[in-house]
């Protein structure tokens, strides 16, 4: 059933087009700027889902990392908090093993712990940040309560 609510959040968000804002001045209040998106730490304790779901509510989507400047910066959003483990935007629901991120993007960079992801005891669908002392990924039950990145497309107005 979990697997179900998180396969038809996906689907939802698939047929969603990505809300992006003009900003003249960069990010929005408690947002960090990085490149073409901005990032924010959400502390309240949610699952999988509904982290996600909070994050389009701000016209975000739990966060893709495509290099390893843009994981550091995204550790430095948690170290205020004490690096604890955290949701990001990576999923295998659809098919073990193919991971994807929930804003559509390629999966292109990856910083899994040694032995991960390794679906321990089935249906570990969901990817956490700073897993063990090397802070690295590990995927994680969904229905798991944990803080979140969120990440949002900003353009610079022109003119």
């Amino acid at each position: 059933m979990k697997l179900l609510t998180v396969s038809a959040l996906l689907c939802a968000m698939m047929a969603m087009h990505t809300v992006a804002a003009c900003s003249p001045r960069g990010c929005p209040y408690g947002w960090t700027w990085f490149r073409n998106r901005c990032f924010r730490y959400v502390p309240r304790r949610m699952n999988w889902v509904a982290a996600e779901r909070n994050c389009l509510s701000m016209g975000a989507n739990l966060a893709s990392v495509h290099s390893r400047k843009e994981y550091h910066l995204i550790q430095r959003l948690t170290a205020r908090y004490g690096k604890g483990m955290t949701w990001i935007g990576g999923h295998d629901a659809p098919g073990e093993g193919i991971w994807l991120w929930s804003d559509g993007s390629r999966f292109n960079y990856r910083y899994w712990c040694r032995g991960e992801p390794n679906n321990g005891r089935r249906s570990q669908h969901c990817l956490q940040i700073n897993y063990s002392g090397y802070k690295c990924w590990d995927d994680q039950h969904c229905h798991v309560r944990l803080p979140s990145i969120c990440a949002r497309k900003i353009y610079r107005c022109r003119g």
